[in-house]
């Protein structure tokens, strides 16, 4: 466990290089100032990580098939199972959070994650063996299915491992942040007690699959940098090799 780490808007005094004591007091005593990681964040709601869940599995039904390593159906089936029982019993993700459940929520993402992986080989697989039997368009919305798929799938990683996650994040000692957001390093221009929701990770995962690099936030483990990483491969492979490929053969 650390102690709570005060990550402070040194304002002048960081554009001089140094901070002298009186204004250093200024910002320790204005908690308007300050953006404190090792804060209880006060747990968040689930429902919208769920609504991001909800949208993948409802676009997952949108895959033909030949592009699916299961029936389409069975993904978004799978995820309501898990879903519902989810939403009834823990709606908000709170520092008491049992393990079950924390291993359910992680245990959608794993199975949403591995079935987008599974569909973009697919679509490799045939893009270089057969690339006569799929047609521009289809490679098109294949594509973004994927595209859309990937983002929602790392935002709700980053989400639920930042931290230690929404229900490690509710408690007042935890442990360092793997991603460093605007408002930790320039507290001043957000509200006091800021801490990051499932919308700024998923943010997080939009910038980095429409750049291939952080725009927004910093990884600062190896394990968000990991992330990051194979996030940006996978956005890379479709948006090189698959709209590429759609692209050229609408042009012929």
């Amino acid at each position: 466990m650390i102690q709570p780490i005060l990550l402070r808007n040194c304002a002048v005094g960081s554009i001089m290089g140094r901070m002298d004591e009186e204004t250093s007091k200024y910002f320790q005593e204005d908690p308007a100032c300050s953006v404190a990681w090792g804060m209880a964040s006060g747990g968040e709601h689930r429902w919208p990580a769920t609504i991001a869940v909800l949208f993948a599995g409802m676009i997952y039904l949108g895959i033909p098939h030949g592009y699916t390593v299961v029936a389409n159906w069975i993904i978004p089936t799978l995820e309501l199972a898990i879903l519902a029982p989810l939403s009834i019993l823990a709606p908000r993700r709170t520092a008491n959070e049992g393990k079950v459940q924390q291993i359910l929520a992680m245990a959608i993402i794993g199975v949403v994650g591995l079935a987008n992986l599974g569909s973009l080989l697919l679509l490799v697989q045939t893009l270089i063996i057969k690339p006569s039997h799929i047609t521009g368009p289809e490679i098109l919305s294949l594509a973004l299915i994927i595209w859309t798929t990937n983002i929602i799938v790392f935002g709700l990683w980053f989400w639920e491992l930042d931290r230690g996650g929404p229900d490690e994040r509710s408690h007042k000692y935890h442990r360092a942040p793997d991603f460093l957001f605007p408002q930790m390093s320039t507290p001043g221009c957000s509200t006091p007690g800021w801490a990051p929701h499932f919308i700024d990770y998923l943010y997080l995962a939009f910038t980095n699959a429409t750049a291939f690099s952080p725009t927004d936030a910093m990884p600062l483990t190896k394990a968000a940098k990991i992330l990051m990483l194979l996030e940006a491969v996978i956005s890379l492979l479709t948006v090189t090799l698959a709209a590429a490929r759609a692209v050229n053969i609408l042009a012929t």
